[in-house]
């Protein structure tokens, strides 16, 4: 494999191009008609980045030390740590590198493991424990991505600040009960806001208030993923794409991982990188999450400048039961997404839904449009926190899922943590791999009614306590 991968290159603004990614059929793209007629159109992130290296496929035969399945954020970063520690490692992707969740997120960067966060581990947790964990998926993995940046020199669009807006003032006491707990584990980069300070940052009548985390920020998640694979390949890995993995099996010399094409042998471990598709691949069947489909979408240049909206250019999130998220992007665009279901909505009711929810954030837009949509599949666990396994008879196998939407950085690091694990160099893995989850029975089959019944659920409980804060 050669190591002349580049790294991502940006674009000023972008250009409108058939997508490199195979279609998924669980996952479709759009862009504006007037711009082009495409079979499977690239969506905002891939439109914003120069071409970049397309992989073989695997074809034949080979033995290294650790295989990696998957070539999103935490594939990636598992094969880039794996790398820097010697490892032999080759990476295998079905599809093309960041196709799936990794190339098709907001691009938020938010502290807390999935959907937990500093309260909800003093609660389950010990001081210490707690402390430790906390800073695992805040300072330290926010931290390993400005390392990451700077070792391997490659820009990744990152932006520093994050808001989470309190659309009903009861919702305060929850995000400065949660900036307390923080302060209380030891990492204070949180200020809490009233009305009128807050609308200093965001130019909107529909927030009583928020959190502003000097901590969080924002980034182009694909650039990121591309980056991770260009210093793994750097670092003498091997990438294959369009090779999908059809069935491990340990055996007394090794791990044998089977494709279409041909077989390879592990000597020394395997790393399941698929999350929500990951079940199929594991010996362990029990199944702790359940998938649901997301949505993204990306304006045309607005009218106004993006400074009347969001004057310092924090990334947004909310606090209502079905959460809008949004932030400025290149060239006076708005990224704005929301909504979360248990099948696939169609593009036509997105786009109407998004456009809508964006013109009641900023009811001082006039004339927008938007150039992209597209959707994405994430999974939900119980507790809503990660599901972090580690296993084998022999070997060790790891694997990881239940993002519940969240964790960009926290990918990254839990990537890293494998590598650790594998090398016996701490006990960061072993940490997470000691929180319980809960079999969710036929959970795939019935995600489709699960999840709308939830929300419905949720969403009687919120009329009737408005105060209480309770986000999807």
């Amino acid at each position: 494999m050669s190591n002349g991968i580049k790294k991502p290159a940006h674009l000023d603004d972008v250009v409108f191009k058939e997508s490199k990614a195979y279609q998924n059929s669980n996952e479709w793209s759009w862009v504006n008609p007037k711009h082009g007629k495409f079979e499977h159109p690239a969506n905002y992130y891939e439109s914003a980045l120069e071409d970049w290296h397309t992989f073989d496929a695997f074809d034949s035969d080979q033995v290294c030390d650790v295989v990696v399945i998957g070539g999103g954020l935490l594939g990636a970063s598992a094969a880039l740590h794996l790398s820097e520690q010697g490892v032999d490692t080759i990476l295998v992707e079905k599809n093309r590198i960041g196709s799936s969740a990794s190339g098709r997120n907001g691009g938020q960067l938010t502290p807390g493991l999935a959907r937990w966060e500093a309260e909800e581990m003093i609660k389950r947790f010990s001081y210490e424990d707690a402390k430790k964990l906390w800073h695992f998926t805040s300072t330290e993995a926010m931290s390993l991505i400005d390392q990451i940046s700077e070792k391997y020199d490659v820009e990744l669009a990152r932006k520093r600040g994050h808001i989470t807006a309190a659309v009903h003032e009861g919702h305060l006491i929850a995000l400065t009960q949660g900036a307390d707990v923080r302060k209380y584990l030891g990492e204070n980069n949180t200020k809490v806001m009233g009305e009128y300070e807050l609308k200093e940052l965001i130019k909107s009548d529909l927030y009583k208030g928020g959190l502003v985390d000097d901590l969080g920020g924002h980034i182009q998640p694909l650039a990121l993923n591309r980056a991770l694979v260009h210093g793994f390949c750097k670092n003498g890995g091997q990438v294959f794409e369009q090779t999908e993995v059809l069935s491990i099996s340990e055996r007394a010399d090794g791990i044998y991982v089977k494709t279409k094409t041909g077989t390879i042998k592990a000597r020394k471990s395997v790393v399941i990188a698929v999350h929500h598709n990951a079940f199929k691949l594991l010996p362990e069947k029990k199944q702790t999450a359940i998938p649901f489909h997301t949505y993204i979408a990306v304006t045309a240049p607005l009218e106004v400048p993006l400074t009347e909206l969001l004057p310092q250019d924090h990334p947004v999130y909310d606090t209502q039961l079905q959460i809008d998220y949004y932030r400025g992007v290149s060239k006076n665009r708005l990224l704005f997404g929301g909504q979360g279901t248990g099948t696939s909505w169609s593009v036509g009711r997105i786009n109407q839904y998004l456009l809508g929810r964006a013109n009641k954030v900023f009811p001082q837009l006039k004339n927008v449009e938007m150039d992209f949509c597209w959707s994405g599949v994430s999974d939900l666990t119980m507790n809503g926190a990660t599901d972090n396994r580690k296993f084998g008879e022999k070997y060790p196998i790891y694997a990881v899922h239940g993002w519940s939407g969240h964790g960009v950085a926290q990918t990254v690091r839990i990537g890293k943590a494998i590598a650790d694990d594998f090398s016996g160099l701490n006990t960061d893995y072993a940490m997470l791999t000691k929180i319980q989850h809960s079999d969710i029975l036929f959970g795939r089959l019935l995600a489709p009614l699960a999840i709308p019944m939830s929300k419905g659920w949720y969403g009687v409980t919120g009329m009737l306590n408005p105060g209480k804060m309770v986000s999807f």
